[in-house]
């Protein structure tokens, strides 16, 4: 995919205020697009090309008169809830911000026309073929459903609709409660950071590798009612990304594993990236060892900006 595929192309980003979005925003803008963007919150814009709405996307009115306001060539549909935490509290939140918000994107794109509409997966998401099949989380069960959904429009509706599940994404503006950034920022004050055991396994890809097959996943033809992993293809425990960074950060803070509880039901799943490198022509070019020296390069970057504030 090449920068020109999205030249001058006006495109519908949703959630684009969060670690996906943002970043997303900025790679379109780089690439010439005219981006409308969705965020919960009123927001300002600082470039000709991006225009802030404030809108809830759970409310079909809404969408359906954003939608034919801006008649867009693409859409990336990243908006709702992003915690994966079991909590009750959290089902009615997700239903609405996840799942009704990808149903009214999909019945209002399938009735007004667009080129091509990308709608966010999950690597929480069930997998297929068990004998019975439980979500780990409101979360999961919504993402579950809204690529159910997805797959529904395109082939009862022809809806030009392709799934994209971004695996463990971690990179710079992620927010500081995640376990990468969360032990970045404690190493770099100089504190230990307190984690679960690590033993979780996860397939980590950077920030600007997933976005680069989001791109892909918008422009390459013949993808309709794909689905389509973003990851790299390996496993790695929690606990060696963790003391890569206490290496690389500072090798003589203590690293408190096992001082807060693991999350029930963790899931451990590997990306299918032969599929991504078939469908796509896509593969993941940043290291987890290069990915984490940016990534730290960035919040050092973060906390010296702050402490130079503070004493300004």
């Amino acid at each position: 995919m090449t920068d020109h595929s999205i030249q001058n192309m006006k495109i519908l980003v949703t959630g684009a205020s969060g670690f996906l979005g943002a970043r997303l925003c900025a790679r379109l803008l780089e690439g010439g697009a005219e981006i409308h963007a969705t965020s919960r919150a009123r927001r300002a814009s600082d470039h000709a090309n991006l225009h802030w709405l404030q809108c809830d996307l759970a409310k079909s009115t809404v969408v359906k008169d954003l939608l034919a306001a801006i008649r867009p060539d693409v859409i990336f549909h990243l908006a709702g809830h992003v915690t994966a935490a079991p909590d009750a509290n959290l089902v009615l939140p997700t239903f609405h911000s996840l799942l009704a918000s990808t149903v009214n994107i999909l019945a209002t794109a399938t009735t007004i026309g667009c080129r091509r509409v990308v709608v966010t997966g999950s690597l929480t998401e069930p997998e297929p073929g068990c004998v019975e099949v439980v979500p780990s989380s409101p979360y999961a069960a919504a993402k579950w459903a809204g690529a159910a959904y997805a797959r529904m429009f395109h082939q009862l509706y022809g809806t030009p609709v392709v799934i994209v599940r971004p695996f463990m994404t971690y990179g710079p503006g992620q927010h500081r409660e995640k376990i990468i950034p969360h032990t970045i920022c404690s190493l770099l004050q100089g504190n230990s950071p307190k984690l679960a055991s690590g033993e979780w396994r996860a397939d980590w890809i950077y920030l600007d590798d997933v976005i680069e097959g989001f791109l892909a996943a918008a422009c390459r033809r013949r993808l309709d009612g794909c689905t389509i992993d973003l990851g790299s293809g390996v496993l790695t425990s929690t606990r060696e990304v963790v003391e890569k960074l206490g290496k690389l950060i500072d090798p003589a803070i203590k690293l408190l594993f096992g001082s807060v509880p693991n999350r029930p039901a963790e899931q451990t799943r590997i990306a299918n990236t032969s599929y991504a490198k078939d469908k796509l022509d896509w593969e993941p070019r940043t290291s987890l060892d290069r990915g984490l020296e940016k990534t730290i390069r960035w919040y050092q970057g973060q906390l010296n900006h702050l402490r130079e504030g503070i004493t300004a």
